[in-house]
Formats: structure tokens, C-alpha cells, sequence
């Protein structure tokens, strides 16, 4: 188990052109409506994918507990069977994972016991070292700058993950409170989350003050929520809550022939 200030450090080769991360959240796993077959056959696919990886981000399990708006009656399995199947599940991506996150229903156990699903999750996978808390700093390096002031480095990007929180009824809510804490992040390029259940991308830039060299630079940044694998049934039905995206999965590509990085909702 790393702290976030530890980053997550990975370098994929001057030869690759191309790298595409997969944000993985909200699969709610033994939840009523959990549309687990469309997840289990998108971890098939990403297996098969060169070049591909994933963010682990939360609520990969519903948990549901006594004391949760769960209806507990109504879930396909207890916790612990949701635990070892949601492992079983991720094993065929076990090196593509590049970090493991909970969410607000892994957390669920951590205030009644010592408890963290997630982190059983991980200990399973024996990727101990990629589990963070709250958030997780990952840096990517691919491919090779061209020409004199490139001197064979790769492009390298700064992505933070997290579950996120909060949200609200409006979209805009949760886009707004995501953008907010972005801002607070300085050299990070892609800040991803999850949570809302309702995946977009929102692209921006900073300004880079380069005093050494007297110049200003504007960075671009992106920020994106991943998305969620719950059909429209039971509690969002009951708070009349509005239907969530279908279920599936946005991702990033990262360039390696040059500095770009976008989103695919």
C-alpha cells in the first residue's frame, strides 16, 4: 500500500506510438441491475489490446450493508463472493493494471470494521503496490521527442485518479466540482474520476509562467469521468433520479509521436 505522494511511475518504449488507458469504475458488482457481462467481456477485449491499460477506480462492488440505501435483499451475491469474483474477473488484466482505487461502497466496510475490499481486491492480485486510498498520481512515459532539444526523451504524461465524490441532481454539479479540484493540481495533464455515473470530458489549459526563460505557455489539461455499468432500476428509480449513460467504459489516448492526449466517450 503506497501513500499518493508516491507516483506511479511506468515507461511503455521509444517504439510505442500509442497508449490507451481504460478508466474502470462504478461496475457495482452484485448490485440489482449491475450489467456485469458487458463488463466482463470489455476486460476480454482490453486483454487482447496491445498497447492497453486500465485505472481501477471504485465501487467495483456494491457492498451493500445494513445501514446503506442498498436494498441487501436484492443484490446476486454477499460481499465476500463479490470480492473474490470481482478478482477473478480482472485476472486476465492483472499486468495491465496501472492502479487500484476504492470507491464509497468499498469504504462501506471501513466504518463498522478495519475492512477495505479494495484492498483485499489488490492483496489477491498481488499488486499491493499499485493500491492508494484517495487518489493516485501516475506518470506514463512512451515514444521518443524528435530533433535538437528532444535528445531522445519520451513524451511524458501526469494523470490523477480518483472515486471522486458528491455531484448533485444536474450534471454540471459534479462537472463543476471536478474542474474546481483539477485547477488545485499543478503539472497534472488528466485528472479522471468516477462516482456520478455520467462520463464526459472537459478540456482546458493552464498557463505556464517560465520565468527562467522569460516566456509564458498555455498547457492543455482534460478532465473526464469514467463510466458506470448499472442499469436504471431500484434506488435511482425510487429518488427519481435521471437514467445514467449506458453501460460501458470511455478511454484516453496518449500520443507517443507527439505531445497530445484526448479522450473517447
Amino acid at each position: 500500500m503506497g501513500r499518493y505522494e508516491d507516483i506511479l511511475w511506468y515507461s511503455f518504449g521509444a517504439d510505442v506510438p500509442e497508449v490507451t488507458v481504460y478508466p474502470l469504475a462504478d461496475v457495482h458488482l452484485g448490485a440489482e441491475g449491475a450489467e456485469v457481462q458487458a463488463f466482463y467481456a470489455l476486460v476480454n477485449q482490453i486483454a487482447k489490446e496491445p498497447n492497453s491499460y486500465v485505472t481501477l477506480q471504485g465501487d467495483l462492488i456494491d457492498n451493500g450493508t445494513r445501514n446503506s440505501v442498498t436494498n441487501i435483499f436484492r443484490a446476486t451475491m454477499p460481499p465476500s463472493q463479490q470480492k473474490r469474483e470481482m478478482a477473478k474477473a480482472l485476472e486476465p488484466i492483472r499486468d495491465k493494471i496501472l492502479c487500484m482505487l476504492p470507491g464509497n461502497h468499498e469504504r462501506r466496510s471501513g466504518k463498522d470494521a478495519d475492512d477495505d475490499p479494495m484492498y483485499d481486491i489488490a492483496a489477491k492480485l498481488d499488486l499491493e503496490d499499485k493500491y492508494r486510498e484517495d487518489i493516485a498520481f501516475i506518470r506514463i512515459g512512451l515514444g521518443k521527442k524528435r530533433g535538437h532539444s528532444g535528445d531522445g526523451k519520451p513524451y511524458s504524461y501526469l494523470l490523477a485518479c480518483m472515486h471522486g465524490a458528491g455531484g448533485g441532481a444536474l450534471p454540471g454539479a459534479g462537472v463543476n466540482r471536478a474542474d474546481r479540484f483539477m485547477n488545485s493540481m499543478d503539472g497534472v495533464d488528466v485528472f479522471i474520476h468516477g462516482h456520478t455515473h455520467r462520463p464526459y470530458c472537459l478540456r482546458g489549459s493552464k498557463l505556464v509562467v517560465d520565468v527562467q526563460n522569460k516566456r509564458v505557455t498555455r498547457r492543455p489539461t482534460l478532465t473526464m469521468c469514467a463510466g458506470a455499468w448499472l442499469d436504471y432500476v431500484g434506488y435511482p428509480v425510487d429518488k427519481m433520479l435521471t437514467p445514467p449513460a449506458e453501460a460501458g467504459a470511455n478511454k484516453l489516448l496518449l500520443c507517443g509521436t507527439r505531445y497530445r492526449f484526448e479522450a473517447v466517450v
